[in-house]
């Protein structure tokens, strides 16, 4: 094992990897900007490192601050979290060009995983199921063909893309060529590169995804799935597993692909596959998150294994503590909440957290990195919290999130608590009948 890992990020991430480093008995190092001077994270690490001004482009993004800050300190292995450069391939190959360990997958892996294209490519090669639609860069007239072959609805997608920028759903034959404009130039201001493809839109669909993890000796362990549906904007707010709509053949199914897809491209490390399912069973691949996920406590209550602890042993070599299928139990259940402003479109809320009490008792889990007094900073990402929750049963870990988030109080800005109780009350949620599309009808109908 390490003796001394630095932890590029900041945040809940932040505070969850250097907990899991410390309890390894890891000195952990922090980086920060000058925003997150006085951030949790900085404090609880043994060590911490000054990399920049509060705009992420010019510290936690900015690769040559954040490996010298881990050669001065002697740090051994670079732990991305996720967001900012934890899918980077160039971070990837500045870490090795410094002796430094990634706590990830190779770069030539999240090279081709990264490009939705490449990535398509290689899962059709490991016959995984992929959505119908185009390959690489295509055209208005090339997307009008497609559309039309495949049929209506599609889904405009940008090639470089995630988050849900530069994506369009588009129903009807008159909506694509503005929808292709639209699309394509919001993903060149957001990635600086406005290439599209055109996919087969499934309606309804679930998004399901399989975690897994693999060591360098070609070991693979997939640990069930997460259903993230409850979406706004193709951003997730509350996550569970196991999926309501999954029988033990799809599930099956849907690990089985995972690993084949693991042992094709030689993946290593934690991931995540992504796929939708459609109403009549059928799942397709969609892309591949090469890191931690946001919403791997869920994994973690359901299958007892500590992820971060895994992804730190198999960095440092060791194999995989346990293999093939994780054994699980009970039901978890997920709610991010972020500092934003429902009622109005959603729009973030930096500012100071005057009160903030998290819930507490039993089966109840906050990664959080606020505190009173907090002072949340308009700069980075708006997730402050997240209520992480198991039971033995769906029913009765929807009824537990219920009295945990009743319990929390965030007092200072607004959040999303509201809406998610909105969530968990709902009929469609509760009848675990929901889709992609169920926020968005809970919304409309509340206005």
């Amino acid at each position: 094992m390490f003796n001394r890992v630095l932890v590029a990020n900041r945040g809940e991430i932040a505070v969850r990897v250097i907990r899991a480093l410390h309890e390894l008995g890891v000195e952990a190092v922090a980086v920060y900007s000058t925003a997150d001077r006085d951030a949790l994270h900085v404090r609880m690490a043994d060590y911490a490192v000054h990399i920049g001004p509060p705009q992420a482009a010019d510290s936690y993004l900015r690769i040559p601050s954040v490996v010298a800050a881990a050669t001065t300190t002697g740090s051994e292995a670079i732990h991305p979290g996720y967001g900012f450069l934890a899918e980077n391939p160039a971070f990837v190959e500045a870490c090795v060009e410094n002796d430094l360990v990634f706590v990830g997958p190779p770069a030539d892996v999240m090279a081709t995983m990264g490009d939705k294209i490449s990535a398509k490519r290689a899962m059709r090669a490991a016959d995984v199921p992929i959505v119908p639609g185009t390959e690489g860069s295509t055209t208005i007239s090339e997307a009008r063909a497609a559309a039309e072959e495949i049929g209506f609805p599609v889904l405009l997608k940008a090639t470089a893309g995630g988050g849900g920028k530069g994506m369009r759903l588009v129903r009807a034959a008159d909506d694509l060529e503005d929808a292709f404009g639209t699309a394509a130039n919001e993903a060149d201001a957001a990635f600086g590169d406005p290439t599209m493809y055109i996919e087969k839109a499934l309606v309804p669909a679930r998004h399901v995804e399989i975690q897994v993890i693999c060591d360098h000796h070609g070991n693979v362990l997939t640990l069930g799935e997460r259903e993230c549906s409850i979406q706004r904007r193709h951003q997730k707010l509350i996550e569970e597993s196991p999926s309501a709509a999954l029988t033990r053949e799809t599930r099956e199914a849907m690990e089985a692909a995972a690993e084949r897809a693991c042992r094709a491209v030689g993946y290593r490390n934690a991931g995540t596959f992504e796929f939708l399912l459609g109403p009549d069973g059928s799942f397709y691949f969609i892309e591949l998150n090469a890191r931690l996920q946001v919403e791997h406590p869920v994994t973690e209550l359901c299958t007892g294994i500590d992820l971060v602890r895994e992804q730190l042993r198999v960095a440092a070599g060791d194999e995989l503590s346990v293999t093939g299928r994780a054994p699980r139990r009970g039901h978890a259940i997920e709610v991010r909440l972020n500092a934003e402003d429902p009622e109005h479109d959603f729009r973030p809320s930096p500012g100071l957290v005057s009160r903030f009490e998290p819930a507490q008792g039993p089966g109840v889990r906050v990664d959080t990195f606020i505190q009173s007094g907090t002072v949340i900073p308009p700069f980075y990402d708006s997730l402050i919290a997240k209520l992480v929750v198991w039971d033995a049963d769906r029913a009765a870990a929807i009824a537990r999130a219920e009295r945990a988030l009743g319990e929390t109080a965030v007092d200072g800005v607004p959040t999303t608590r509201e809406l998610a109780l909105e969530v968990l009350r709902s009929d469609a949620f509760r009848s675990g009948e929901y889709s992609t599309s169920t926020l968005e009808a809970l919304r409309s109908v509340a206005a």
